[in-house]
C-alpha cells in the first residue's frame, strides 16, 4: 500500500477494538505498516488478516501494557519486525464507574494503570528509539474527560487529567530532538468502552452515550492521527479534540 504514511511504521496500543482499530486501519491505508497491540489476541489476529487483504503489513502483540515489562518487551518486538519505530498511538482505555466516598479502590487504580501508567510505560520505551534518531511521533488517545470532571466516573477523569498532563509534559521533554508528542481527546465516539463499567444504570448511560445519532466513528480518529503525522516535521498539533458536530457543550 502506498500513501501519506509510506515506508512509516507504527504501533497501536488498545488495537483490539473501537478507537484503537479504528486508527490501525487509517494508519495502514495511509501506507504505514503497524503493530497492533491489545489484550485479546483472536481480536488482532482477524485485523492483521483485514489489513493484509486490503494490501497492507501488520504485526499482532498481544499483552496488557500494565506489565511495565510487556509494555516494553512490545515496543522492542516491533522494532526488532520491522527495523524501526515512527509512531505510537496509545489508545488502550478503559473506563470504571464510581466516586470517592465508595470507590472500589482496586477498581479506581486499574484504571489509572490502564490509562496513565501502561501509557508512561510504552512511551519510556518508545523515546529510547526514537530520540536518538532525531524524529517521531507520540499520540496518546485521552478524552474530553481529561479536560472535565464527572463526580459518577472519578478514575476515569482523573487518569485522563493525568496522561494529559504526562503528555504535555514529555513534549516539553523532548521536542527539541525531534519528537512530536501530541494529546487528541475524543468527545463521544463509537466503542467498546462501556462494556466493563460495573455499575448497569451507568453503563447503560455509556452505551447511549458512544452509540447516539452523530457520535464520532473510530476511523475519524484514525484519519485525524493520519494528518498528524503527515505534517510537514517543523508543525505539530500538540493538542487537538475530536467531538461529534452536535456536540455544542462547553
Amino acid at each position: 500500500m502506498s500513501g501519506l504514511l509510506s515506508g512509516k511504521v507504527a504501533l497501536v496500543t488498545g488495537a483490539s477494538s473501537g478507537i484503537g482499530e479504528g486508527i490501525a486501519l487509517s494508519l495502514a491505508e495511509a501506507g504505514a505498516s503497524v503493530a497492533l497491540s491489545a489484550r485479546r489476541a483472536d481480536r488482532l489476529a482477524a485485523l492483521v488478516q483485514k489489513i493484509e487483504a486490503l494490501g497492507g503489513k501488520a504485526l499482532a502483540l498481544p499483552g496488557d501494557m500494565v506489565d511495565e515489562a510487556v509494555a516494553t518487551a512490545t515496543v522492542e518486538k516491533t522494532i526488532a519486525h520491522f527495523g524501526q519505530l515512527d509512531i505510537l498511538v496509545n489508545s488502550a482505555g478503559i473506563i470504571q464507574s464510581g466516586g470517592v466516598e465508595n470507590a472500589d479502590t482496586a477498581e479506581y487504580r486499574r484504571v489509572v494503570d490502564v490509562n496513565l501508567m501502561g501509557t508512561l510505560y510504552t512511551c519510556k520505551a518508545a523515546i529510547a528509539h526514537m530520540k536518538p534518531r532525531g524524529t517521531g511521533d507520540i499520540i496518546n488517545i485521552t478524552s474530553l474527560a481529561g479536560r472535565k470532571t464527572a463526580s459518577v466516573f472519578n478514575a476515569y477523569s482523573a487518569s485522563k487529567h493525568a496522561a494529559n498532563a504526562l503528555t504535555d509534559a514529555m513534549r516539553q521533554e523532548v521536542g527539541g530532538f525531534g519528537v512530536r508528542v501530541s494529546i487528541l481527546m475524543p468527545g463521544a465516539t463509537q466503542s467498546e468502552v462501556a462494556e466493563n463499567v460495573s455499575d448497569p444504570n451507568l453503563k447503560s448511560f455509556m452505551q447511549n452515550h458512544v452509540s447516539k445519532e452523530g457520535v464520532v466513528m473510530p476511523g475519524d480518529i484514525g484519519d485525524t492521527v493520519v494528518l498528524m503525522c503527515a505534517l510537514p516535521r517543523r508543525a505539530h498539533i500538540s493538542e487537538v479534540t475530536v467531538r461529534p458536530t452536535n456536540d455544542t457543550s462547553a
